[in-house]
């Protein structure tokens, strides 16, 4: 299969595919006329990493699912290892998000929002920046 019915089969994008080729998480045949070739196993892989980025696991995470699942020997532990990683990190980029929700409501809640050229939401960021 060509890198356009790669990219269709994955819901991913032919530049997301190609640059997974280029950093080495997927490696595609050449057909005789030197473009790519997708099999079953890259396109398995692919749709792994779609789900896997979906879910917020980095590239380097990524790379170790990848290499746990083509290991008939792995201990699920390994596996559980990365997913209890990236949870916590989810779960921070989760209090980050909402720390930002609390300074935008209180920035917002400050702003009278009517005609006056006064606004507490221009003068709370530029009180951040200094």
């Amino acid at each position: 299969m060509n890198i356009g019915e790669a990219a269709k089969a994955t819901g991913l994008s032919v530049k997301t595919i190609r640059y997974y080729e280029d950093i080495g998480l997927v490696q595609a045949a050449r057909a005789g006329n030197g473009y790519r070739d997708f099999g079953a196993r890259q396109v398995a892989q692919l749709q792994m990493l779609a789900q896997a980025r979906h879910l917020g696991f980095g590239l380097d995470e990524c790379r170790r699912l990848l290499e746990l699942n083509a290991d008939p020997d792995r201990a699920s532990r390994d596996v559980r290892a990365l997913a209890v990683q990236n949870l916590d990190t989810v779960r921070d980029k989760i209090r980050q998000l909402q720390d930002l929700e609390a300074q935008l409501e209180d920035l917002i809640g400050k702003c009278h929002g009517d005609d006056a050229p006064e606004c507490a939401i221009l003068d709370g960021l530029a009180a951040r920046i200094s």
